[in-house]
Formats: structure tokens, C-alpha cells, sequence
């Protein structure tokens, strides 16, 4: 299954080579919660092998959106079963802030109004 989810970046960590033929890159984004900003959520994601470059060109403190699939593997060692969770994130776009650009209104001046026309002008 594919999600989505837009946040702001707040932590960036450094590559990891976790050994020859394995890297990862996690990183963490705030969801803001609309009601109240006192329980925002912080959502780490992980980033693997050639995808780990994706977060090359983002800032800190910069309006993304991830597109992310969740990972779940078992674990066992010593007799006990652990199971975990990722979130592997595969593709990071960069969102403008919601401001439209609306161009402005040219100036008003009153030269740029053409002169009225005279009565006999009229073409009937």
C-alpha cells in the first residue's frame, strides 16, 4: 500500500552503511495538528540504498510531502519474537506554501484613461 503525508522537516540524519550492500537514511517530519499544536505528531522514515540522495536538496524546516509504504518484519533471537515497523518513504516532494501567487494590480493613474468621446462622434 502507498501514503502520503505532508510535514516539515525537522531532522535530517547522515547516511548510514549498514554494511556492503545496505544503507539507509532516516529522517523525521512534524505534522502539524490543526486543533491544537501541542500534539502535533513527529514521524520518522526511513530512506534506503539509492533513495537515501532523495533528501539531498531538502532544507531543514521545509514543507514536504512523502510518499511512503509500511515495512513489518519479524524478528526472533533467544526464543523471543519481536516484530517492527517501517516506514519506508520512496518519493519527497517539496510543497510551496499555500500562497497562490495573485499578481497585483497595475497602479491606477489618470492619464491611463482615454479621453471621452464627443457627441458627433457616435459611428450612427
Amino acid at each position: 500500500m502507498n501514503f502520503e503525508i505532508n510535514g516539515k522537516v525537522i531532522v535530517k540524519d547522515e547516511t548510514q552503511q549498514i554494511s556492503d550492500r545496505f544503507k539507509k537514511r532516516e529522517f523525521v517530519i512534524e505534522v502539524e495538528n490543526e486543533r491544537n499544536s501541542d500534539w502535533n505528531d513527529f514521524i520518522k522514515f526511513q530512506l534506503t540504498q539509492d533513495r537515501c540522495d532523495l533528501l539531498e536538496t531538502v532544507s531543514l524546516y521545509e514543507e514536504i510531502k512523502v510518499s511512503f509504504n509500511i515495512k513489518g518484519r519479524k524478528w526472533e533471537k533467544d526464543g523471543k519474537v519481536n516484530y517492527f515497523s517501517n516506514l519506508e518513504a520512496w518519493r519527497i516532494e517539496k510543497i510551496q506554501n499555500g500562497e497562490s501567487p495573485i499578481p497585483e494590480m497595475p497602479e491606477f493613474k489618470a492619464d491611463d484613461i482615454p479621453p471621452a468621446p464627443e457627441e458627433d462622434d457616435l459611428p450612427f
